[in-house]
């Protein structure tokens, strides 16, 4: 089963294992698809354990999903704050 994981895990594996694990560069839209994915999974997480910390996994695959539609975290922000101030937070 292929799945996405942060770019330094293969690195962190090697360091304790010796040897660096296989992996491979996913497509623009195979990236997309395993980014909507972890999203659920990390969604998942969150509303078993309820624990603050997966919400940070959760923005983190929200920011990666935004520079993947062409938009930055920043211009995502922006537009989160022009929305709270017309509807309420």
């Amino acid at each position: 089963m292929e799945k996405l994981v942060r770019d330094r895990i293969p690195e962190i594996i090697a360091g304790k294992r010796g040897k660096v694990p296989p992996f491979r560069i996913a497509s623009p839209d195979e990236y997309r698809e395993f980014l909507l994915r972890k999203l659920r999974e990390e969604v998942a997480e969150y509303l078993e354990s309820r624990r603050p910390e997966e919400l940070a996994d959760i923005l983190e695959v929200v920011r990666a999903l935004a520079r993947t539609a062409g938009g930055e975290p920043r211009v995502i922000e922006r537009n989160r704050k022009e929305t709270g101030g017309r509807r309420g937070g």
